[in-house]
């Protein structure tokens, strides 16, 4: 420390006049960073003694002759300008019609009042609407696609409403439709949690992922057998109609490897008779005929003597009541043709099935029949036939079903089902040419997983 007072300078200098530690380091640090900078300076400033010449630079120059006269813009344009909206939700007519630069004042008190356009009344997000203006922005037509797809008896259909400026100044709305482009596609995948988890990440319609359920259901639980690891290749139809799908067909081919048990199915439809879906090896995969015509019921009354509700008197009661709430479905318990649908006696509204080998089946008590179903139709096991109701003699809502063989009623609770026809002769031989096309799709899909590579899901 410094006493106060004492000048310092003398301590200073004993201090100086000591010999530095490490002095020849230092200076060797100095010496050495002198040099680095003269060099660096050196190399900044000197030239290269011969200039660097530029790369030659060629260009070609071509003149080409133009025609005389150039084609000029077409003085009429007849095709119109197409605008397109979806459908949101909380849409109203007005909001849609502005979106789509529709400006006439006519038009929205039209679609509102005209019975002929009362589709438009609901608008279902999501659903298109087109609008076609001329070069002098007058409305063309305009159409509503509030079914994109649906099945009728002509095939996978698009259906519309067309609205389009009448001769009076006002406007007409039609009802339009045309059947779909149907495409085979492909998909596979592997369960990780579940089958609609694995079927979405590989790009597969819901409607397909039911189908595939309901086609193997008799052979794999979906719910409880389902492992991590099974995986599964499908076939089945997609329906577009102007380059935009509409809808899933029907699954063609299926093939699932459950706890490494492989099943199958492909559809087949044989000469006589409706189409199904059989094993690779040609069994069907149902049988004839279904237990039941219900899938959510109970029995509330059995085949055998009983009292009569009624009449109060002890009589035989020749089929099995299953208690349901009026408008439950009731469909074919297996493939046939319509022999009566309409009343009768106390069967109320009744449809009866006529089957192979002398078998009919009755569903009583319906309250309504399924639509446009009429005498001589072809049904398929499980298509919906009526509903369930108390029609005729009947104390409630209820199915009163029978199984009758060469017009004798059995117990269809425990006469022994017919197995399902097995196929023969020319069928056997078209459905193994079919399945070869089949099996080719499968083996594909297979080589495809093992050398996981994913196919496009759309």
């Amino acid at each position: 420390m410094f006493k106060k007072g004492i000048s310092t300078a003398t301590s200073l200098a004993g201090l100086q006049a000591r010999p530095p530690k490490h002095h020849y380091f230092t200076n060797g640090v100095v010496f050495a960073a002198t040099g680095l900078f003269a060099t660096a300076a050196a190399l900044a400033v000197v030239q290269p003694n011969t200039p660097i010449k530029p790369p030659p630079v060629y260009q070609a120059h071509q003149a080409l002759a133009l025609p005389a006269v150039l084609p000029g813009a077409s003085p009429s344009f007849s095709a119109p300008f197409i605008d397109e909206t979806q459908i949101r939700p909380g849409d109203t007519l007005a909001a849609v019609l502005q979106r789509l630069n529709v400006d006439d004042d006519k038009l929205l008190p039209f679609l509102v009042q005209d019975k002929s356009a009362r589709s438009i009344y609901k608008l279902y997000p999501g659903r298109s609407v087109q609008a076609a203006l001329n070069a002098e922005g007058d409305l063309v037509w305009l159409r509503y696609y509030h079914t994109p797809g649906t099945n009728d008896k002509s095939g996978f259909v698009s259906k519309w409403l067309e609205i389009k400026p009448a001769d009076n100044g006002g406007y007409t709305a039609t009802e339009q439709s045309q059947g779909t482009d149907t495409q085979v596609r492909m998909a596979e995948g592997e369960i990780n949690s579940s089958l609609f988890g694995a079927t979405d990440a590989a790009g597969i319609p819901d409607a397909i992922t039911l189908q595939m359920a309901d086609i193997l259901g008799s052979k794999i639980d979906f719910m409880q057998d389902l492992r991590k690891g099974d995986r599964f290749r499908v076939v089945y139809e997609a329906h577009s109609h102007d380059g935009k799908g509409v809808g899933s067909g029907r699954v063609l081919a299926l093939e699932f490897i459950n706890q490494d048990k492989t099943y199958d199915a492909a559809w087949f439809t044989p000469s006589q008779g409706p189409g199904g879906y059989y094993d690779f090896n040609g069994s069907n995969l149902k049988g004839a005929f279904l237990r039941t015509a219900l899938e959510f019921s109970r029995i509330s009354s059995t085949f055998g003597m009983r009292k009569h509700p009624i009449r109060g008197k002890w009589i035989g009661h020749q089929g099995v009541d299953y208690a349901a709430t009026t408008g439950t479905p009731i469909h074919a318990t297996a493939n046939g043709t319509v022999e009566f649908i309409g009343q009768q006696n106390g069967y109320g509204n009744v449809i009866v099935l006529k089957h192979y080998n002398k078998i009919t089946t009755l569903y009583a008590h319906q309250s309504r029949f399924a639509p446009n179903l009429k005498k001589g139709d072809s049904v398929e096991q499980g298509q919906l036939v009526g509903y369930v109701g108390s029609t005729g003699w009947a104390t409630g809502p209820h199915l009163h079903y029978e199984f009758r063989i060469d017009n004798k009623p059995v117990n269809p609770l425990s006469v022994d089902l017919p197995v399902a026809q097995a196929l023969e002769g020319a069928d056997r031989k078209a459905f193994t040419q079919v399945v070869a096309s089949y099996k080719q799709n499968i083996e594909m899909l297979a080589s495809l997983q093992s050398e996981n590579i994913q196919l496009a899901s759309r």
